[in-house]
């Protein structure tokens, strides 16, 4: 009798929780925590290490939209689990590049070389519009190249010949939804716009496409004052938010706007939202939605010229609207100081990671090289609000730089890049490379026309 009570008094209430109960509290936990539960004994490590539990960590950790776009990977590879998929991008250390090709046949309807245009995933499709080329002019052209969920090393691309906006570079386009919504720019004259566009793509059998351009009704005369060179996002599919860029006088700008949008996207309602802090002003830098109602801001050039490597969150949680500054400990990351740039690409990818492309220096010097910053290693970004950050304690192991394998991209200033609905492929395009010198071209500026497909590749 002694020793069956010695064992009643040594088991834990937890033993006899429901396996779904414990299923819940095991999603409430990080992942070491997870890992040392599943330590404990045989129920709990067969639980730990169940694939739906892995399944729901990763929609968890990642997004629901991240985890349908695997399924199809993971139904056609054997012996693959969740587990080892979460492992793998918690892992990750480099990527795969390669050079996306033109249709051969159709060689001659393709987009000519540019820089500061832009470039979205949308409806399983390309789009590109606009930027700028040799001669300083702009370009007014819409092209959208189907690529589905096969991610092809070929595509076509299709030229859509009316309805347009004017032509102009260093706008913003977002992707809401199954929409595009374009702002600002600066065509060849030096005119800036501060007018909103409204894109849908349209699938139709087999494989066509078809894009159609319709001016956002802002309903007020309130807007941002015209610019260039902003940076622009979404806010959880009804907003989009604005910051900085160049204006009217050439000065760059500081301030934050945000549109909400009706249902459909014909209407929009702009206004400003004044905060201190806030990020001082700037041009060309990066903004990227992170989930929720929050925002990173990274880098550009200041008011000064200078070239900028601070990080900024904006948060919109609970209707309260605040910028907040994240520091980080940069002193055990090799060549830490070659973060600062301006005309780069920062993009979400698989495993909530912000990628941090290229772009160039104080002293133009172009960029090859990838970043990673670990969203989830931010302790306001999930546990505590935002403005309770402490700017006196810097933020460690969240910045990692990645090796780039295959056909890697010559470095390069104002391209643009997109991901796909996985996180998993990043498309970039375009932007200003290093030339050969020529006469007529002191600086050796070239303007870049091609397409790369960089790829988080899993190993089964």
């Amino acid at each position: 009798m002694a020793t069956a009570s010695s064992s009643v008094n040594r088991s834990s209430p937890i033993t006899n929780i429901a396996k779904d109960h414990l299923f819940s509290i095991l999603l409430l936990l990080p992942i070491d925590s997870i890992l040392s539960f599943a330590m404990t004994c045989r129920r709990f490590k067969s639980l730990s290490c169940s694939d739906s539990l892995w399944e729901s960590i990763c929609r968890r950790d990642w997004g629901q939209s991240s985890v349908d776009a695997l399924k199809p990977f993971l139904e056609t590879k054997q012996g693959i689990s969740w587990k080892n998929i979460y492992r793998q991008i918690h892992q990750l250390d480099s990527l795969y590049c390669s050079r996306i090709l033109s249709n051969p046949q159709t060689e001659e309807l393709i987009p000519r070389p540019r820089a500061s245009h832009s470039l979205n995933f949308v409806s399983n499709c390309l789009v590109l519009f606009g930027g700028g080329c040799e001669g300083g002019r702009h370009l007014d052209d819409t092209w959208v190249a189907y690529i589905g969920s096969d991610f092809r090393k070929i595509v076509k691309w299709k030229k859509i010949d009316s309805g347009s906006p004017s032509g102009r570079f260093g706008h913003s386009c977002i992707v809401i939804g199954d929409f595009l919504v374009l702002f600002g720019g600066i065509n060849d004259l030096g005119v800036r716009q501060n007018d909103a566009w409204v894109g849908q793509v349209s699938l139709h059998d087999p494989c066509g496409v078809t894009l159609s351009w319709r001016l956002l009704d802002a309903g007020t005369p309130i807007a941002p004052p015209p610019r260039g060179a902003h940076a622009a996002c979404n806010i959880d599919k009804t907003r989009m938010l604005i910051h900085g860029g160049i204006g009217l006088s050439g000065h760059r700008l500081g301030d934050t706007w945000v549109v909400d949008f009706s249902e459909d996207l014909h209407f929009g309602v702009w206004r400003e939202i004044v905060t201190h802090p806030s990020p001082p002003s700037r041009s060309g830098h990066t903004l990227t939605y992170i989930g929720g109602n929050q925002i990173i801001l990274f880098g550009g050039r200041g008011a000064g010229y200078e070239v900028l490597n601070d990080v900024w969150l904006f948060d919109a949680s609970e209707g309260h609207w605040r910028w907040v500054q994240l520091f980080f400990d940069l002193q055990n990351i090799p060549h830490g100081l070659t973060l600062p740039r301006v005309g780069h690409s920062a993009n979400l990818i698989l495993g909530r990671r912000l990628l941090i492309y290229g772009g160039e220096d104080s002293y133009r010097h172009r960029k090859d090289d990838f970043w990673v910053l670990d969203i989830s290693s931010i302790p306001g970004i999930k546990l505590q609000p935002a403005a309770t950050l402490d700017p006196k304690k810097p933020i460690s192991k969240a910045w990692r730089q990645l090796r780039a394998k295959g056909d890697n991209p010559d470095p390069r200033s104002f391209h643009r890049a997109c991901v796909d609905h996985s996180g998993r492929y990043l498309y970039i395009f375009g932007g200003m490379i290093d030339g050969l010198l020529q006469p007529a071209e002191p600086s050796g500026l070239t303007f870049d026309g091609g397409l790369f497909l960089l790829e988080i590749v899993l190993q089964c």
